[in-house]
């Protein structure tokens, strides 16, 4: 879509209402439902694959220590479920 450049959600409404025909406010709509649809998934402990784009999935980030930047104190940071993304094969060639 755009070589170097940073893209957000509006300019990607802007990209999906061009390329499908359809107005900004139902290509708006789309994306959300897709964004919710995702994020319920994921909260549950789901996984979504696009074929072709990639997989969304919950890793788990174990409990660790740190230290308090402005103090240098240490701190313990917990666990945590992270959203990750795995790259599929058509997105990773047409990358390269």
């Amino acid at each position: 879509m755009y070589k170097g450049v940073s893209v957000n959600k509006v300019d990607i409404i802007d990209h999906v209402a061009r390329s499908a025909d359809i107005s900004k406010a139902a290509a708006g709509r789309a994306i959300e439902a897709t964004i919710v649809a995702i994020k319920a998934t994921l909260k549950k402990g789901g996984m979504v694959t696009l074929v072709g784009f990639g997989t969304f999935y919950v890793g788990k980030r174990a409990a660790r220590a740190g230290r308090n930047p402005q103090t240098g104190a240490a701190i313990k940071i917990k666990a945590a479920k992270v959203p990750k993304f795995r790259a599929g094969k058509a997105l990773k060639d047409a990358v390269n």
